[in-house]
């Protein structure tokens, strides 16, 4: 069992012996943290220029654990852009991590599927991403848009030693993840021309997160779990419920790929 913890506890902890992963768990992936041997927890309420989280699936907790003999710091749950928050407060917890001596980033989030062999269910290692947070996206570096080429955020190495470590049954596919500003899910036109920007999956977190770790000299990596066909590719209505039933049935298959993961750091 964890300890409840001051914040001012847990950065001492990380102070003496760094972590050396910061994890970050999308909607309804609390239970990927069923590998981790927690020592301290404090709540995002807790920790300054944080608040907790109003989103279903997300405990809003930081979490200081050994995992498959790393230690690693766990944010069970982030703030996104539509609860109200800047970016500055978005982007924070990876800031936060890098200055508690953090040096590899890896997130999860739930995603809608737009490339057709990404189904409920399938998980996508992301190679790129595009931001359609941004004011006249299409000029932003990157992928799909009118602006110039730069580096991708996400680390060759990671890529290559997470699909080292997925299950040879279930190889993991790659692709390019768009992020949006939510809260509405896209219409069926916006998933038209997502998918002729180049994007293969769609969501609302992840991709700040990783430029602003990129950019203070992280190695960044992120799984996107695949819950929905994006709007207009499936025969349903989104559901957020659907979300994170489809998000908590990968948990453990989840769990799996993360502890093989760190185990081949």
């Amino acid at each position: 069992m964890s300890q409840a913890a001051s914040f001012t506890s847990l950065t001492d902890a990380c102070r003496a012996t760094p972590p050396a992963v910061a994890l970050v768990l999308g909607s309804g992936m609390s239970g990927v943290a069923a590998g981790l041997t927690p020592l301290l927890t404090v709540p995002f309420g807790a920790i300054p220029g944080l608040t907790a989280t109003s989103v279903a699936g997300h405990r809003g907790r930081l979490t200081l654990g050994e995992w498959a003999g790393r230690r690693v710091l766990v944010f069970e749950g982030r703030l996104h852009f539509y609860e109200g928050h800047s970016w500055e407060a978005v982007t924070l917890p990876v800031r936060l991590a890098a200055a508690l001596g953090v040096r590899v980033l890896l997130q999860t989030n739930a995603a809608g599927g737009i490339r057709d062999d990404l189904g409920p269910g399938s998980l996508m290692v992301i190679h790129d991403h595009i931001e359609w947070t941004r004011p006249y996206c299409w000029r932003e570096p990157g992928p799909g848009g009118l602006g110039p080429s730069r580096p991708s955020p996400y680390a060759q190495r990671l890529l290559d030693l997470l699909s080292e470590a997925a299950e040879p049954e279930a190889a993991l596919s790659r692709g390019i993840y768009a992020a949006v500003t939510g809260p509405c899910y896209e219409t069926p036109a916006e998933i038209r021309a997502l998918r002729a920007w180049g994007a293969d999956a769609v969501g609302m977190s992840t991709a700040r997160e990783a430029q602003a770790g990129y950019d203070l000299g992280l190695e960044c990596a992120a799984i996107s779990c695949i819950t929905n066909r994006a709007a207009g590719l499936g025969g349903a209505p989104l559901d957020h419920q659907e979300v994170l039933a489809t998000a908590a049935a990968q948990t453990a298959r989840l769990a799996r790929l993360v502890t093989r993961f760190l185990e081949r750091l």
